[in-house]
């Protein structure tokens, strides 16, 4: 088992660091011991957020303290080969790629001496593991992305990136939960309404689990568009073991 290391956050918080690098093994690691938390609650923790290779915790000082949960933890954490490994969910995103859609689809080809199909298929083969969200509510980091569609940042970013819009940063892929000003290379877009605060889960995507993209026609779009709006749309998805 990998060595942990404890930190405080002000007075209601204590990250652990699970490792330095970015790794599928590491955020494993991360969301096994999420569910071990679901499902060991610990006096005065309130919740939790998971990222690349860490999981801040907040917890209640008047119910607990930094050393006391420092223990707690600890205790769990060496269970933690002994959870567990439930199967994920793989979330089937359709996207609508190129013209209105995905402005820098053809820069993203040219930039990597590829056809715009060729980069549809790259992009769509891999099943992304969400690392974490962030960035804006519901925005997912996911990682698996080809090193053969990978290109930098725009050099002037966008003042407005509508919601649902694919990009892609450097090696990364992501989806944009909101419309906000963003630098992302902008390949395609989702009808998926990604963030939604009048829902009891606001958020589509959960960190841990996958994203499967699919290619889809403009019509397509529209269709599932106007299910969304209908309150019509069955999410499609399905459970992979790791």
């Amino acid at each position: 088992m990998c060595e942990h290391s404890f930190s405080p956050l002000g007075d209601c918080a204590v990250r652990i660091g699970f490792g330095e690098t970015i790794s599928p093994q590491i955020n494993r690691n991360i969301h096994r011991f999420c569910e071990m938390l679901k499902s060991t609650p610990l006096q005065g923790v309130l919740e939790w957020t998971p990222t690349y290779t860490a999981v801040t915790i907040f917890y209640q000082p008047n119910k607990t303290s930094y050393h006391k949960l420092v223990t707690d933890l600890t205790t769990l954490l060496s269970k933690l080969d002994m959870a567990l490994i439930a199967k994920k969910k793989r979330v089937i995103v359709p996207v609508c790629y190129g013209d209105e859609f995905g402005p820098d689809i053809t820069h993203v080809a040219q930039y990597n001496k590829l056809t715009v199909e060729e980069v549809i298929e790259i992009h769509c083969s891999p099943n992304y593991l969400i690392y974490m969200l962030g960035f804006t509510p519901g925005f997912p980091y996911m990682g698996g992305m080809s090193e053969a569609i990978k290109t930098p940042r725009l050099a002037n970013p966008r003042a407005v990136v509508p919601a649902g819009s694919v990009g892609i940063a450097g090696e990364q892929t992501g989806i944009y939960s909101l419309s906000t000003p963003g630098g992302w290379q902008i390949i395609g877009r989702t009808p998926l309404i990604l963030y939604d605060p009048t829902q009891e889960k606001p958020a589509l995507l959960e960190a841990g689990n996958y994203v499967k993209f699919q290619p889809i026609k403009k019509a397509d779009y529209e269709e599932i568009h106007k299910l969304i709006e209908e309150k019509k749309y069955k999410l499609q998805y399905d459970f992979m073991n790791e």
